[in-house]
């Protein structure tokens, strides 16, 4: 059977439309794994990515904020628009969230794997999965949320993580490739390399 992309439109491959795409495919011009919505999240963090420095816009960010090792992606915190679904939905660590970062203005949709939740402030530990977890399993779709913080590895590209300086950053394997801006507010030198926590995130 021949894969066919999604129809999802979403301009994450490079092109505006998933026809655009499909004649890519023929042409050799791009590979099926081009698409986000091709592969798992597994398959996903294996793959070999090159940062240039420099997002979709323009934007010079100062650091790539990866996973640690053995994990699909860095920890991200959030916390619905309606905190009280965490309590009220019985969200627990195993549960996947989806939900659309719209505290930072993200406009993508993300599926998110629950580490840890906290049923008095609301906020969820999370791993990014990749929109095809939500194919295959029933999510609590809390439609929107805040981002509180990232924590993972940091790739300094520009200059490094600086502990109470606000920075630009971009989240590995971004799907919009834009450049993010927090507060640094840990940075751990660790055997598996910069251990960094970010908190008030923006998308400016």
């Amino acid at each position: 059977m021949v894969w066919q992309p999604p129809g999802r439109d979403c301009g994450a491959c490079g092109f505006s439309t998933c026809v655009e795409f499909s004649k890519a495919l023929i042409t050799g011009e791009r590979s099926k794994e081009d698409c986000p919505y091709s592969v798992t999240a597994s398959e996903h963090t294996a793959r070999t990515v090159s940062y240039s420095g420099v997002d979709v816009t323009g934007k010079e960010y100062d650091f790539v904020l990866k996973a640690f090792p053995g994990e699909p992606s860095a920890r991200k915190f959030v916390v619905p628009f309606r905190a009280d679904l965490v309590e009220k939905w019985d969200i627990k660590a195993g549960d996947l969230i989806t939900g659309r970062p719209a505290g930072p203005g993200c406009p993508l949709y993300h599926a998110l794997r629950v580490l840890s939740a906290n049923p008095v402030t609301g906020v969820l530990e999370c791993h990014t999965v990749g929109p095809l977890a939500a194919r295959s399993e029933e999510p609590h779709d809390v439609q929107a949320y805040h981002v509180h913080a990232f924590e993972g590895i940091a790739e300094p590209i520009k200059r490094p993580p600086i502990l109470g300086i606000r920075q630009y950053f971009l989240p590995g394997y971004c799907m919009i490739d834009l450049a993010h801006t927090a507060l640094v507010n840990m940075v751990l030198q660790k055997k598996d390399g910069i251990h960094v926590r970010v908190e008030d995130i923006r998308i400016l």
